[in-house]
């Protein structure tokens, strides 16, 4: 580096040790284009000598270059590593650098100011634990100065550097500085801060970065960068209520049995007792293992804790203690910024990943959506790219968590596309909802497979999907006849009859579809309950609402059958006179046309209406029902 320590230089082990016991702060910077975000950073990295001697010479020329300062150097060019962003002066991804000084270590990330890259910047802001908030002094507070704060305040961060930039070009002025601050205080009165220090500054300059400025002897307060170095961090507070998500049990042999995570809050030693979550049950800690035995373990720090009792704990639950055990639901409101080009529906099947959990989540419905420019509430149907919402979520089984604003290690999570494996959104809890502590499942003597064998036939689901005019009903009509006829008992869930009842308050919009298959799935599910045989015949367009009804049966019990027709043929059949329609606009969101169709890949029966007909589609069907046991009682 440019400048090395004499430690550094004659002890690297005692040099290496100190700044392992330094502590970490994680920060972000974030503000309106040109406001001097990567100024600063580089600024920060200069100052602090954490540039190799190689990078200078690279900055230097590369200042030269395409700087914006003519010969001087342009520190915006140690963080715009994007070629993009550097052509357009602009930033666009994420940039996490790290730096220390003698009394903590840093990573900062420079998240991006446009609107349309809010998901990079929630991402950037997730674990920061300090937000720098830059103003440029000769624009003061702009829109996207509220909107910065709105989410860097909906992340959890609590402390906030209000950094009014380029004073030089507004002449120091001690009125301009106090005229932001009470404006940006005013503004962010309704926001869960804790602290707003603001510091009037130059990046470029480097007035009050790294020591006092002279051009600025009216104002009082810290430097930047000593407010950095003493601010408290979320991982020193030990006095918070002890969790430990489980990541692995550690078992190399028959004598050892522990349980390995990162400590999320708090502080554990020997001798606690603590609970497991959600099952509840307890014990005491008998070990605290990091390089060896410790005599306790703090946040931030990833243990392996041993317990005196063999009590059941695997990887998803969570390790707590006893006086403030976390809470146990599955249901909640939530906060959800939304990451995927592909709109969130609500009723949709999603995977939750809690910590070390995975679940199944619907999105039962969406509250409202906020407007992060304005703060304000609005209603929608779904939520698009970037966009934040307030929505219900359902989840397949219980799962230990705290709100978020407790907690954001226990409190926030991700959604994940179930298909493709794409991180979706990312989420916030903010409470369980209280109809799920008023609702429990009641015990019933006479279960599904009583009722089965009462009706001497096995009951499962032959879910009929293609598009329109591909003879799904005609088909399915023609399957019940036979089951009928081999004195099975049965019923049809047909599209167009269940609109007429069920769904008759469902539209044909992304949204409407979604719920629409939702409703006949649970339906579904209690049919096969009572030990029916059920046929669904839906055009259900997409394949995750199709896994969802699947994923609600037991194993075996969940048919896909795919009739497969080209639109082409389906189109020149048109026995509703529908594709006409659509083909003129009369109808909107018409599959096929207007609105996607998502065919199976993997159905369990498909039938080629191009080579077979309808009678002999429904006896095809039939035989793969006989090969399959399916109607036969063993």
């Amino acid at each position: 580096m440019s400048d090395q320590n004499d430690l550094l230089s004659t002890d690297i082990e005692a040099y290496l040790h100190q700044h392992e016991q330094k502590s970490l702060l994680r920060f972000i910077t974030c503000g309106s284009v040109d406001d001097g975000k990567s100024t600063l950073i580089g600024r920060l990295l200069y100052d602090s000598r954490m540039i190799f001697e190689d990078q200078l010479a690279a900055l230097e020329a590369d200042s030269r270059k395409m700087g914006t300062q003519g010969q001087n150097i342009d520190f915006a060019l140690l963080v715009d590593g994007l070629a993009a962003e550097r052509e357009q002066g602009i930033t666009i991804d994420v940039a996490y650098r790290f730096f220390a000084t003698e009394k903590r270590k840093f990573i900062v990330a420079d998240t991006p100011g446009h609107e349309q890259y809010t998901r990079n910047m929630v991402t950037g802001a997730s674990t920061a634990d300090l937000a720098v908030i830059l103003i440029d002094a000769r624009r003061g507070v702009l829109t996207q100065t509220r909107r910065h704060s709105f989410l860097a305040s909906l992340v959890g961060i609590r402390n906030i550097v209000l950094a009014i930039n380029k004073m030089d070009l507004v002449d120091y002025s001690e009125d301009v500085f106090n005229s932001i601050i009470q404006e940006y205080k005013s503004f962010a009165s309704g926001l869960s801060f804790e602290s707003i220090v603001p510091i009037p500054m130059s990046a470029l300059a480097g007035d009050n970065i790294l020591t006092k400025s002279d051009q600025t002897p009216w104002y009082k307060g810290p430097t930047l960068m000593h407010h950095l170095e003493v601010v408290p961090t979320h991982d020193s507070d030990r006095s918070a209520s002890f969790r430990m998500p489980v990541q692995w049990v550690n078992r190399p042999n028959l004598d050892f049995r522990g349980f390995s995570g990162l400590i999320s809050a708090g502080s554990v030693k020997p001798g606690d007792r603590i609970r497991v979550m959600p099952s509840g049950r307890e014990s005491h800690v008998s070990r605290v293992f990091l390089d060896g035995d410790m005599e306790f373990g703090i946040a931030g720090q990833s243990v392996t804790i041993c317990l005196a009792d063999e009590i059941d704990c695997s990887r998803g639950d969570v390790l707590t203690g006893i006086d403030d055990p976390i809470e146990v639901s599955d249901q909640f409101e939530v906060t959800l910024v939304w990451m995927n080009d592909a709109a969130m529906q609500p009723g949709r099947s999603y995977l939750l990943k809690l910590g070390a959990k995975t679940v199944t989540a619907t999105v039962t419905a969406l509250k409202h959506k906020v407007n992060v420019n304005t703060l304000e509430q609005t209603t929608a149907e779904h939520l698009e790219l970037n966009e934040i919402g307030v929505c219900t979520l359902s989840l397949s089984q219980p799962v230990a968590f705290d709100s978020y604003e407790k907690n954001r290690e226990t409190g926030g999570f991700i959604l994940i596309d179930r298909f493709t494996n794409d991180t979706l959104a990312a989420g916030m809890i903010r409470s369980a909802l209280r109809r799920a502590q008023n609702i429990h499942w009641q015990s019933i003597d006479i279960d599904r497979t009583a009722r089965a064998r009462q009706k001497n036939q096995k009951p499962f689901v032959l879910w009929f999907t293609g598009l329109s005019g591909s003879g799904k009903s005609t088909i399915a009509n023609l399957v019940e006849r036979k089951l009928f006829e081999l004195g099975k008992h049965s019923t049809t869930l047909d599209g167009d009859n269940i609109r007429h009842q069920l769904n008759k308050d469902l539209g044909f919009s992304d949204a409407d579809r979604v719920e629409n298959v939702r409703r006949v799935a649970e339906v579904s599910r209690l049919m096969t309950d009572a030990g029916l045989i059920v046929l669904a015949s839906f055009i259900s367009p997409f394949r995750a609402e199709r896994q969802m009804a699947r994923e609600l049966l037991p194993s075996g019990e969940f048919l896909e059958v795919f009739v497969d027709t080209p639109l082409g043929v389906a189109e020149t059949r048109d026995p509703k006179g529908l594709y006409k329609k659509a083909r003129a606009g009369q109808i909107e969101n018409f599959t096929g046309i207007s609105s996607p169709y998502e065919a199976p890949e993997n159905p369990e029966i498909r039938i080629d209406t191009t080579s077979l007909s309808p009678e002999e589609a429904a006896g095809t069907i039939i035989t793969e029902l006989e090969k399959r046991g399916l109607l036969r009682i063993d």
